[in-house]
């Protein structure tokens, strides 16, 4: 099978490739094409896989080759004969996120990347692209599936799904990984469990979890040692936990803890996006001087990335360092990989993933995109019954729909009047006023949103 990446000469692309590597089942990707517009990073994300598979090989006592790897510049030829396709992509790069942090914060609001301010800047700037790609997917392989990790997730997926059906699913770590953590501190096996978790991309809770046919969340939740042994529960703290009865996504302690949030953001010499930027300008500049390097370039700027994660939410915890079994147990490339593995090979599999509700959460119309437990079989990705979310879950995430919905709007259109919608109904942005000034700060300065200036 092939599989083709779109941000092929992204960071993380090693990621995906070696949770390939460790595939030894039958009808498993033997072909993976890296398709991007950067020829260095390419070059130099090829150098690291290219030595990934020799390390592989080096221990491997099977004779299974490893997946073969072809770069290219051309989205057409990439997209040709693709069975699955893993999209990816940063519209405007690093550079771009760097203006979408400073311009909220200069502003006096968060400008995290995929949360406020900065997510709607990146949505507006991705979006157009992101259906350009689903376009040519539907021309060129219309019979692959396309797995959209591409950030605002939940938004480009359902701003995908025009063209492209069911056949596109979002996927992310974040869900997983909460319920993966709170099983573990219960003593329950993590694959034998289901996780009661619904809402949005970036903005979800656990509700519940149920092993052997009992909720364990209220063992959890009475216990102040287990809550705070995982990352969830020493970001929020016991007594908050307890007081909302569930466990949110990491990314909502932007919303329940936004003055301190910002305040620490505000408070730091670089936002995170400039220490990416730093960080992996240096790492594609060494490689390019050393390619026989490139893996273990690779590893050690990868280690410092992973261990500064939410390092500003985690800092006004008082949460300590990440744990290193978290960073370890494997991400979004392993949801990617079960995710293929299921359709691929007709083999159920249940995974937290971004599609389309159908009459799944009452609050929310039938194509709205969620985040929440699917079955997985050849046939796709279908949406199980949670329980409904509550009134203040509900609320939450209907506002931000509706910023996802006008921010869409927005970005097909070219409409000011839905950009504006979007920054001002954002519920951490409290003010029209403000919400203008971002609309326009951000089209002066990021080229693709320059058809929003104010006439």
């Amino acid at each position: 099978m092939r599989l083709t990446i779109l941000g092929g000469g992204g960071f993380r692309v090693p990621l995906v490739y070696h949770a390939l590597l460790g595939d030894r089942g039958p009808g498993r990707i033997t072909d993976v094409v890296l398709y991007d517009s950067d020829r260095t990073r390419l070059a130099a994300i090829g150098a690291v896989l290219r030595q990934q598979a020799a390390a592989a090989a080096s221990t491997d006592t099977d004779s299974l080759p490893p997946p073969a790897v072809t770069e290219t510049t051309d989205l057409d030829e990439a997209l040709r004969g693709a069975d699955f396709i893993f999209s990816a992509i940063r519209v405007g790069g690093l550079e771009g996120r760097t203006v979408d942090e400073r311009v909220a914060l200069s502003l006096g609001v968060l400008g995290q990347e995929t949360v406020g301010a900065g997510g709607i800047a990146y949505g507006l700037r991705t979006l157009p692209v992101a259906v350009q790609i689903a376009q040519r997917i539907a021309a060129i392989a219309p019979d692959a599936w396309t797995i959209n990790f591409t950030n605002p997730a939940g938004m480009v997926t359902e701003a995908m799904i025009p063209f492209l059906g069911d056949r596109v699913i979002g996927i992310c770590d974040s869900p997983s990984g909460l319920g993966r953590r709170a099983a573990l501190a219960l003593g329950v096996d993590p694959s034998t469990a289901f996780y009661d978790y619904a809402g949005l991309n970036h903005l979800g809770w656990l509700r519940g979890l149920r092993s052997g046919g009992v909720d364990r969340l209220p063992d959890l939740l009475e216990s102040a040692d287990a809550l705070t042994s995982f990352e969830e529960g020493r970001l929020f703290g016991a007594d908050w936990l307890r007081s909302i009865g569930s466990i949110p996504n990491e990314y909502l302690h932007y919303y329940y803890f936004a003055r301190e949030t910002l305040a620490a953001v505000q408070a730091v010499r670089q936002t995170r996006g400039t220490f990416l930027l730093e960080q992996q300008s240096a790492f594609y500049a060494e490689t390019g001087q050393h390619p026989e390097q490139a893996l273990e370039l690779w590893q050690k700027t990868r280690a410092e990335r992973e261990s500064t994660y939410m390092v500003e939410s985690r800092e006004v915890a008082d949460a300590g360092e990440r744990d290193e079994r978290d960073m370890a147990a494997g991400g979004y490339e392993q949801v990617a990989l079960s995710l293929m593995r299921a359709i691929a090979h007709n083999e159920r599999a249940s995974l937290i993933l971004n599609v389309r509700n159908r009459g799944v959460l009452h609050h929310l119309d039938d194509d709205a995109v969620i985040e929440i437990p699917c079955t997985v079989d050849a046939n796709g990705a279908l949406p199980v019954t949670v329980s409904q979310l509550t009134d203040h879950q509900a609320g939450l995430v209907c506002s931000v729909k509706a910023v996802e919905r006008s921010t869409i709007e927005a970005a097909a259109s070219g409409s000011r009047n839905a950009a504006l919608r979007a920054f001002a109904w954002h519920p951490l942005i409290d003010s029209v006023t403000v919400a203008g000034k971002l609309l326009d700060t951000y089209a002066s300065e990021l080229p693709g949103l320059a058809r929003f200036v104010s006439a």
